[in-house]
């Protein structure tokens, strides 16, 4: 009897833990299938807008909130993270065989790191996650801002911004990147597809507006 009762135990508890076990991935799963998949057309915004309209909107908020160009913020978002959102950084290795960590706390739509990303809640008083494309894009339009009140940098000017993005605001004034050949030609990269970006959008930008009028509704 008392063996009986001890299998019988030992049966519920590996359910148990089955269970848990499924779950677990059950949830993964869900998680998974809620996240936005990049745009099938990302070097197009309009194409971009027209799959994701509710991107359009929060480009839209966040020009409205601190003036950064919407196809210079966007250009960020493609260089940085391709529009997968919840991007990393390629990992470290020790002995070049190891994995230890990755290179940067860099992550997700902006790959803001996690000093750049706390001083971003602490001056917005802004909550969000660096996974969710609106709040990706408030922050690069707050960097941005704070990047053209502190260096002086125009916000039309996708190099400069970039520069400083990249390689922070101290290291831009110490010119960290005059010796980093390849982050200048991302940098260029950067504002070719910006200066790109915003040719298409000023052939679609009233389409998109009516369709936002539209919704509106």
């Amino acid at each position: 009897m008392q063996f009986s009762l001890f299998s019988l135990l030992s049966q519920r508890l590996s359910s148990c833990r089955i269970s848990r076990r499924w779950l677990a991935l059950i949830g993964v799963l869900l998680l998974t299938g809620c996240a936005t998949p990049p745009p099938k057309n990302p070097d197009n915004i309009c194409s971009i807008f027209r799959e994701y309209d509710g991107w359009y909107e929060d480009a839209v908020d966040m020009q409205e909130e601190w003036g950064t160009p919407i196809h210079v913020a966007m250009a960020f978002v493609k260089q940085e993270s391709s529009y997968v959102h919840d991007a990393v950084p390629p990992r470290d290795y020790v002995l070049w065989v190891i994995p230890w960590g990755r290179i940067s706390s860099a992550y997700g739509y902006a790959q803001a790191q996690d000093p750049a990303w706390s001083d971003y809640q602490k001056a917005t008083r802004n909550g969000g996650s660096r996974t969710d494309f609106g709040d990706a894009m408030q922050f690069i339009g707050w960097y941005i801002t704070e990047t053209q009140r502190q260096l002086g940098i125009s916000k039309w000017d996708p190099y400069n911004q970039y520069l400083a993005y990249h390689e922070g605001r101290g290291g831009y004034k110490r010119g960290s990147y005059k010796a980093k050949k390849k982050v200048m030609q991302v940098a260029r990269k950067v504002e070719r597809q910006a200066k790109k970006y915003g040719g298409q959008l000023s052939s679609c930008r009233e389409a998109l507006e009516s369709n936002r009028s539209w919704w509106s509704f």
